[in-house]
């Protein structure tokens, strides 16, 4: 899962508009519909900073790459 996925999907597990995570992260709306879209892919690490904080977790959980789904 790339990273627009992620942040995306803790967003919304959150019930969390763009506008909400904006509020609470200090990161403007438009820059996180561009990194949720994969259009900016590479945010600088402050604003990576304040969107995993926002989010309850860290850079690394962010990050991380999944372990690809193995077929059974």
């Amino acid at each position: 899962m790339r990273l627009g996925e992620k942040i995306q999907k803790l967003r919304e597990s959150k019930n969390w508009s763009q506008q909400h995570l904006e509020e609470v992260s200090k990161v403007t709306q438009s820059s996180i519909s561009r990194i949720e879209k994969g259009i900016l892919n590479n945010p600088g690490i402050e604003t990576l900073r304040k969107i995993a904080t926002a989010l309850g977790v860290t850079i690394s959980e962010l990050l991380e790459e999944e372990p690809p789904n193995k077929a059974g």
